[in-house]
């Protein structure tokens, strides 16, 4: 792997985590101290960043953490539900479904909750929703997904961190899981759409918590 390859993989992953927060100046120098790295392969990833949008150049300035978009939050929730109802219903036309690797991760997002260990919610939230994919014999699919949504994950990551929001997530997957392992494919659709619009639903509370991460 190229070092700007590797560079603009980690510098996605801090964007997505909010641990460079939306709006955030980003500091070359001490990005590169930081990665190790030198500046052309630190530059090389940041103009990737902005082909992605992730990243914006404002002159007179320098380079910032583009900000939430609720519209383009609201598109990768369609593009995402829309794809893990036809995973699920893929999954459930299967005639073994081995869902017992997703009660792991049920475990394992309830040990997290009991930790305050959101890092590690998240992990195991994206790794289950991964392995309904993988059921359904479309795990290419789930990449797809991952690729356009990150304003969707960074709203995600943001309300985490909320009262009773890591309970109710674990109620959902539950759920979810629930009605795979019976081939409940009513419910099931019932159940992923519910949880694929909870994010966006808490949208207008955090723009009011944290307006200066929102564009709109």
């Amino acid at each position: 792997m190229r070092t700007s390859d590797r560079v603009h993989r980690e510098l996605v992953a801090a964007i997505r985590e909010l641990r460079l927060a939306p709006g955030a100046t980003v500091s070359e120098t001490e990005l590169a101290e930081q990665l190790h790295v030198s500046r052309t392969p630190l530059r090389e990833a940041i103009a990737r960043l902005v082909n992605d949008g992730l990243v914006v150049v404002v002159p007179q300035v320098g380079t910032r953490v583009e900000l939430i978009s609720l519209h383009e939050v609201e598109e990768a929730r369609f593009v995402r539900e829309s794809l893990e109802l036809s995973a699920f219903e893929a999954a459930c036309r299967k005639p073994e479904r081995d869902v017992r690797p997703l009660r792991r991760l049920l475990e394992d997002q309830e040990l997290s909750r009991e930790r305050n260990d959101f890092d590690a919610f998240f992990a195991a939230d994206e790794a289950l929703h991964a392995g309904i994919f993988a059921l359904a014999g479309y795990p290419g699919a789930w990449q797809a997904v991952q690729r356009m949504k990150m304003q969707l994950d960074r709203l995600r990551r943001l309300s985490l961190p909320e009262t009773s929001v890591l309970g109710r997530l674990i109620d959902e997957h539950t759920a979810i899981v629930d009605a795979l392992e019976a081939g409940d494919l009513r419910a099931g659709r019932r159940h992923i759409s519910h949880h694929a619009r909870q994010a966006l639903e808490q949208g207008p509370a955090l723009l009011v918590k944290h307006p200066e991460y929102f564009t709109e």
